[in-house]
Parts: structure tokens; sequence; C-alpha cells
């Protein structure tokens, strides 16, 4: 074979390559580690992670879990366009003294990177 022809193979598989990891849902946040920093005692723990669908079709968040019951998250439930927002609220329990490390476990419908972790830290004041 020639150059030429093993150019134009390598072409066409670079080319159909970018083009299958282009197509359905991408997920991108803005920042995955919320740090709340030094906070009071039951001070306002709700924060969100914001996301766009970077993809070509309908991103859906399937799951979000926390890990543990003083950090609750609430999903979108509709599914996001794509190029559009979207946000996964969580609460955090501030009436806890202390540090925390948090993990929230996101389940989406991205093929070969469904899932997604995100981190809250901090320091609670005790109460005065």
């Amino acid at each position: 074979m020639n150059a030429k022809r093993y150019l134009g193979i390598i072409i066409f598989l670079f080319v159909s390559t970018t083009k299958a990891q282009q197509n359905g849902p991408l997920i991108s946040f803005e920042a995955t580690t919320i740090d709340y920093g030094i906070i009071e005692n039951g001070s306002e723990g709700s924060r969100s992670f914001i996301f766009t669908n970077t993809g070509t079709s309908d991103l859906v968040i399937e799951n979000v879990q926390s890990t543990c019951g003083c950090t609750v998250p609430k999903k979108p439930e509709a599914p996001i366009a794509p190029g559009e927002k979207g946000e996964i609220v969580i609460h955090y329990d501030t009436k806890r003294t202390g540090p925390f490390r948090k993990t929230i476990t996101v389940t989406t419908n991205v093929e070969g990177d469904s899932i997604t972790a995100l981190k809250l830290r901090g320091t609670v004041l005790p109460p005065q």
C-alpha cells in the first residue's frame, strides 16, 4: 500500500471516531466541588452544582445519591436539552458541628461515563 492510501484510512478512522464521541448527551459541571468554608451553626446550607448538556441529545439525570442523610440532593426531573443548563441543589444540615467532607454521586444517561462524583466540604462552627 502506498502512503496516500494509509493517510486516507487514518483520516477516515479519526473522523469516524471523533464524530462517534460527539453524539449523545454529555455533562459538563462548572465545578465538581463546593467549599462551604467555615460557616455558622444553623446557617443556610443550600448550594447548587450547575451543569450544561454539551452533547447532541437530551441529558437525563437518572439518580443523585449522597453518602449520608445530612446531605439532601435534589435533581432536575425533566431532561436537559443540548446546550441547556441545569442544577443539582444540595442541602447540607448545618446544625452538625465540625468539619465535613461529603460525596454526591450523579448517575446520567451519558454513554460510557454515566457516573460523576461531586464533593462538599467545610466546617460548621459550634452553636453560640
